[in-house]
C-alpha cells in the first residue's frame, strides 16, 4: 500500500493482517509450512520432557520427599525403564508447598509409552502412587520439548537456588519467541546459569519454561542486572513482552536426590 494511501479508506480487519505482516525487524514469521516443534527442537536428539506440580499437603512435604527420593532412585538403577529424573525441587518463593519434578524421556513419545505401560504393571510403583496420593492437595502435569538453541540440562553440583520461569504466550508467536531467543540467549550464557528452555507439547499450550541456576538471590540479582548492560539485550526483552498473555517466577530449592543441586 503506498505510503499517501489514506489509513481510514482501509477496513479495519485488512489492517490487522497488514500489521501482523510487517516488521521492522525481520524477526516475524508469516506463513508457517511446518509444526513449531519440529521447526524449535532438537533434531540430533528426541528426547521429550515432562514437567510435574505436585501441591503437598503441608505437613505431610518432609514425608513426600522421602518417598519420592526412594522411588527415583530406583527408577535410576533399573536400566529396563527409558527415563531419568532431570531435577526434583520445592518452591522456596511462588506457590507454598509445591514439589517440582522434571523428567527425560531418551526415545520420545515411544520411550514414554513404554515407561507408563511398565509403571502401570509394577505393583510396588503402583502402591507407591496409593502412598503419595494420601500427601497430595492436587497435582498437574506437560510434556514438553527442548529449545535447540538451549544447553541440555546436566546434573550439576551445588548449592545452588534455582528460577524457573513460565511465559504464557499468545498462540501463533512461539517461533517469533524462539528467533528473538536464539540470539538473547548468549547475553545469559557466560555464568553457568543457564540450565535448559522448554515449550510445551501437550498440557497448557504456548507455554514455555526457562530454567535457571544462581549461588543465591544476590547473585541472581547481579546477573541480572548485568544482562542489562549487553548490547542487545533491551531489545530482546522489548520484542517478546509483546508477545506474553502472563508470566510467572518461581524459586526453587533442590531435594537431596536431585540431579541438579
Amino acid at each position: 500500500i503506498p505510503l499517501t494511501y489514506t489509513i481510514s479508506c482501509v477496513k479495519p480487519a485488512f489492517i490487522l493482517v497488514l500489521c501482523r505482516r510487517l516488521s521492522l525487524s525481520g524477526d516475524k514469521v508469516h506463513a508457517r509450512k511446518d509444526a513449531h516443534s519440529n521447526l524449535l527442537s532438537k533434531k540430533e536428539t528426541s528426547s521429550l520432557y515432562k514437567i510435574q506440580f505436585h501441591n503437598v499437603k503441608p505437613d505431610c512435604l518432609e514425608a513426600y520427599e522421602n518417598l519420592e527420593a526412594e522411588v527415583q532412585n530406583k527408577l535410576h538403577q533399573d536400566k529396563d525403564y527409558p527415563c531419568e529424573v532431570v531435577g526434583s525441587w520445592t518452591t522456596w518463593y511462588g506457590e507454598q508447598d509445591q514439589a517440582v519434578h522434571l523428567w527425560r524421556y531418551r526415545g520420545g513419545y515411544p520411550a514414554l509409552t513404554d515407561c507408563l505401560v511398565k509403571l502401570k504393571n509394577n505393583k510396588e510403583y503402583m502402591e507407591f502412587r496409593k502412598e503419595r496420593a494420601k500427601m497430595l492437595i492436587s497435582r498437574r502435569n506437560q510434556l514438553l520439548l527442548e529449545f535447540s538453541f538451549w544447553n541440555e540440562p546436566l546434573p550439576r553440583p551445588g548449592p545452588n537456588i534455582y528460577e524457573l520461569r513460565s511465559y504464557h504466550l499468545k498462540p501463533g508467536t512461539m517461533i517469533e519467541w524462539g528467533n528473538h531467543w536464539a540470539r538473547a540467549i548468549r547475553h545469559r550464557q557466560e555464568n553457568n546459569e543457564a540450565v535448559g528452555g522448554f515449550f510445551s507439547q501437550i498440557g497448557h499450550l504456548y507455554v514455555v519454561y526457562h530454567l535457571w541456576a544462581y549461588e543465591s538471590l544476590q547473585s541472581r540479582e547481579e546477573t541480572r542486572n548485568t544482562a542489562w548492560l549487553k548490547e542487545g539485550w533491551d531489545v530482546n526483552v522489548y520484542n517478546t513482552e509483546a508477545l506474553i498473555k502472563r508470566m510467572e517466577s518461581k524459586i526453587l530449592i533442590p531435594t537431596k536426590s536431585s540431579p541438579l543441586q
